[in-house]
C-alpha cells in the first residue's frame, strides 16, 4: 500500500517534465517563424525617421492657402482624410482613412494640425504590409475605396482648367436636354430595370399616363400571418407600385421616394383593395395615406385642390349611407333638389386593362383611373416635383406604355448657372482671428447647388453670422462625374463657404464629415458650441443660441432632437447586423438634421480619432450618440432635449426646420423678418 502512495507522485514527475519540454519546443518553433519577422522590422527601425511610406505627396499637391475665407481654391481638407487606412488597435471599432501627416507650406497661413500616429518610430512601409493582411470591416474597406476613388477624381479636377468651367455644358445647363414629352414602350421600360427617366423632373401641370395590366394573385407565404393562423401563413397577393423619386446624390443611398403609389388589388390586413400613398427619404417612411374605398373627408383643409383625398368605391361591406325612402319622399314633396350617386367598383381588376394618369396639380398630386378621379396626394414638405426626375415601375404588371407630357423646360440641379448667383453680398466672411461662440457645419451633397444657394440667401444671411460670432460652412465630398466636381471647385473659390473632402461622397461615410466638422470647429475657429445640420435644414440661429445660454456653462452640452431606447431595424435594405451594432438599442442621441456640442465634447472625438480608437457606425447620428456617451462616463453631459429641433418638416416656432427646399427656405426667411416663425407648406 505505501508503494500504491509513491506511484502517482513520481508519475507526476514525469509529466510535469514533459511539459515543460514541450513548452520549451513550441517556443522554439515559433522563434523559427518568427524571428525572419523581427528583424525586418529592426531592419526597417534603422532607417532614417525621414521617410514615409504612406507620404502621398506626389499623389495630391497641397494647396497655397488653407484660410477658407480667401477667394481661391483653398477649401480643400487637409488632414485625417488625407491618410490612407492605417493600423486598427480597436478590432471591433471600423476607422478613418488616413495618410502620413502633411507639413505647412513655407510661407503658407497656418493649416490644421495633422493629428499624430500612436506607432513610435514604426514607418509606413511596415504599416502598408501589416494593412495588406489585416481583415478589414466592409466600412473600412469602403472608406479605403472612397478614399482612391478622391484621389483619382481631384486629381482629374485639378486639370480642369477654368475657361472649360465656365463653358462645360453642366455649368450652362445643357448637361440634359429636357423635353416637353417623353414615352417608352413596355418593352423599353422593361429593357431599363422598369424605371423611365424624367431629365428634368416634373411641373406644376405635368401629367403622367401608364397603360398597364395586373397580374392574377399569386401565393406568397407571410411569416408573421403563419403564427397568427397556426402555422397557415399562405395569401394570395396582387400588387404592384409607382414610384416618382428623386435625384440619387449619395453613392449607396437609395434615391428619394417623392411619390409612393401602391394598389393592392387582394388589400392587406384590412382585407379589402387598398390604395396606398407615401414618399420616403433617407431611410424614412412617412405617415402613410390609405384609400380603402370609404370617402374621406370634405373638409376644406382636407381637400388637395378642391378634390377629396379617397373617392368611394363598392365595398362588400358598406353600409348604404342613401337615406331612407321617408326622407326622399319628404325631400321631393318640400322642392329640394336630388343629385343622384354613382359608385364605382375598385379601379383596378386582375388581368383587366388600365390607363392610370398622373397628374401634378398646385397643391399636390391626383390620380385618374379610366376618366375617372380615384384619389389625390397632398405634396410633403422637402420634397419638390423639379426634383421627380425618374418614374420607377414594379411589382404584379405587364406595362404596355409609358407617356409623360407638359414636362419643364430646364432643372436647376442641372444648371448651376441659373442657380449660383455670383454675386459679392453672398460670400463668406474671413474666418475670424479669435474665438467664435458657434460653429455651424453643413453637410452637403455635390450637385446640391441649388440648396446650398438658398441656404446662404436666408440664414446664413443672419445678423450674429454676419457679426462673426457664429461661422457657417458646407462640408461636401467628391461626386464620380468631374464635371460636377469642377463647378463645385468654381463654386468653393467664388463663395470661400465649402470645406471640399477629397474622397468619392456614400451615404455610409457621412460620419468622416462629422469628424471634419468637430476638427474644422476646435482647430480652425476655435468655437465654444458646435452645430451639425444638413442642407435642407434652416436654422434660426439666435433662437439656437438662446436656447444654450439656457444650458450650464459648468458643463458639457449635447443639445437636440434626442431619440432614447431605439432599436436598430435588424431586416430590410437598412438592415443593422449584430456584426455593425452588437447592442440591442442605441445609446441617446439626438437626431442628424440638427444638434449641438459642447468643444470639450468635439475635442474628445478628435483625441479618439487621433488614438485610432474612435469606433465609427454607418448613422452618424447614432455615432455622436455613442462618443457622447463614452464622454459622459467620465465628464458629467448635459443632455438637453427639444422637440423644436425638428426631424420630420416643421412646427410652429422652430428651432430647426427640415426638409425644406430651397423655396421654402426663401419661404421661412421672409416670414422671420416679418416676426413670425412660421412654417410654409407649398414646395
Amino acid at each position: 500500500m505505501k508503494r500504491l502512495k509513491i506511484e502517482p507522485s513520481s508519475t507526476r514527475r514525469c509529466k510535469l517534465s514533459h511539459m515543460l519540454l514541450a513548452v520549451g519546443a513550441i517556443y522554439l518553433v515559433f522563434l523559427a517563424f518568427k524571428f525572419p519577422h523581427f528583424l525586418e522590422i529592426a531592419s526597417m527601425l534603422s532607417v532614417d525617421d525621414s521617410y514615409a511610406g504612406l507620404d502621398s505627396s506626389s499623389m495630391v499637391k497641397d494647396v497655397e492657402d488653407s484660410d477658407l475665407s480667401k477667394p481661391s481654391f483653398s477649401s480643400v481638407y487637409k488632414d485625417a482624410f488625407h491618410r490612407k487606412l492605417e493600423d486598427n488597435q480597436n478590432q471591433n471599432a471600423p476607422m478613418m482613412p488616413s495618410k502620413e501627416p502633411l507639413e505647412d507650406e513655407k510661407g503658407g497661413s497656418k493649416t490644421i494640425k495633422p493629428l499624430q500616429y500612436r506607432y513610435g518610430r514604426i514607418t509606413g512601409e511596415i504599416m502598408r504590409r501589416r494593412n495588406a493582411t489585416m481583415k478589414l470591416s466592409p466600412l473600412e474597406r469602403m472608406a479605403d475605396e472612397a478614399w482612391l476613388l478622391g484621389l483619382k477624381a481631384w486629381e482629374e479636377v485639378e486639370k480642369y482648367d477654368g475657361e472649360e468651367i465656365g463653358q462645360s455644358l453642366l455649368y450652362e445647363g445643357k448637361i440634359e436636354s429636357c423635353p416637353l414629352w417623353v414615352s417608352m414602350s413596355g418593352e423599353e421600360l422593361a429593357g431599363g430595370d422598369k424605371m423611365m427617366f424624367l431629365p428634368c423632373g416634373l411641373a406644376a401641370g405635368s401629367s403622367i399616363t401608364i397603360v398597364g395590366t395586373p397580374h392574377h394573385a399569386h401565393q406568397e407565404y407571410v411569416p408573421q400571418l403563419a403564427r397568427l393562423r397556426n402555422g397557415n401563413g399562405i395569401v394570395m397577393v396582387s400588387q404592384f407600385m409607382i414610384e416618382l423619386q428623386g435625384l440619387k446624390s449619395v453613392e449607396g443611398e437609395d434615391p428619394p421616394k417623392i411619390l409612393h403609389l401602391n394598389p393592392r388589388l387582394r388589400g392587406d390586413w384590412s382585407q379589402h383593395p387598398v390604395i396606398e400613398h407615401n414618399t420616403c427619404y433617407r431611410m424614412q417612411w412617412g405617415t402613410a395615406q390609405r384609400c380603402d374605398g370609404l370617402p374621406s373627408k370634405k373638409d376644406e383643409d382636407m381637400l388637395v385642390d378642391e378634390h377629396v383625398r379617397c373617392e368611394k368605391w363598392m365595398r362588400d361591406d358598406n353600409v348604404d349611407l342613401k337615406e331612407s325612402k321617408t326622407a326622399s319622399w319628404f325631400k321631393r314633396f318640400i322642392g329640394r333638389e336630388q343629385k343622384p350617386e354613382v359608385t364605382w367598383p375598385f379601379a383596378f381588376v386582375e388581368g383587366g386593362l388600365f390607363i392610370l394618369t398622373l397628374r401634378a396639380g398646385v397643391d399636390g398630386y391626383h390620380i385618374t383611373v379610366g376618366g375617372r378621379h380615384v384619389t389625390s396626394f397632398p405634396y410633403r414638405p422637402g420634397f419638390t416635383l423639379e426634383d421627380a426626375t425618374g418614374l420607377a415601375i414594379k411589382g404584379d404588371v405587364d406595362v404596355h406604355s409609358v407617356f409623360a407630357t407638359s414636362l419643364p423646360s430646364s432643372h436647376p440641379s442641372f444648371s448651376p448657372q441659373r442657380v449660383l448667383e455670383m454675386s459679392e453680398k453672398w460670400k463668406a466672411h474671413p474666418l475670424p482671428k479669435s474665438p467664435i461662440q458657434l460653429f455651424i457645419g453643413i453637410l452637403s451633397a455635390t450637385n446640391h447647388f441649388a440648396e446650398r444657394m438658398a441656404v446662404r440667401k436666408t440664414w446664413m444671411q443672419s445678423s450674429v453670422i454676419k457679426s462673426s460670432n457664429v461661422v457657417a460652412r458646407f462640408f461636401v465630398a467628391l461626386n464620380p462625374r468631374k464635371e460636377v466636381n469642377a463647378v463645385l471647385k468654381r463654386e468653393a473659390a467664388y463663395f470661400g463657404d465649402i470645406v471640399i473632402l477629397p474622397f468619392m461622397d456614400r451615404y455610409e461615410l457621412v460620419v468622416l464629415k462629422t469628424i471634419a466638422i468637430c476638427e474644422f470647429g476646435v482647430r480652425n475657429v476655435s468655437a465654444a458650441y458646435i452645430m451639425k445640420c444638413d442642407d435642407d435644414t434652416f436654422v434660426r440661429v439666435d433662437t439656437v443660441l438662446k436656447e444654450i445660454d439656457r444650458s450650464s456653462p459648468n458643463k458639457s452640452l449635447y443639445m437636440g432632437n434626442l431619440n432614447l431606447l431605439h432599436r436598430p431595424l435588424r431586416n430590410g435594405k437598412w438592415a443593422v447586423t449584430f456584426e455593425e451594432w452588437p447592442e440591442e438599442v442605441y445609446p441617446p442621441y439626438a437626431n442628424g438634421p440638427g444638434y449641438v456640442i459642447s468643444t470639450d465634447i468635439a475635442k474628445f472625438v478628435i483625441a479618439q480619432h487621433g488614438k485610432r480608437s474612435l469606433r465609427l457606425f454607418k448613422m452618424e447620428d447614432v455615432s455622436m450618440g455613442m462618443w457622447v456617451e463614452q464622454f459622459n462616463s467620465s465628464t458629467p453631459v448635459q443632455y438637453s432635449h427639444n422637440w423644436k429641433f425638428c426631424q420630420y418638416g416643421c412646427l410652429e416656432n422652430y428651432y430647426t426646420a427640415h426638409y425644406q427646399s430651397p423655396r421654402q427656405m426663401i419661404c421661412l426667411w421672409d416670414k422671420l423678418a416679418r416676426g413670425r416663425a412660421q412654417c410654409c407648406s407649398f414646395r
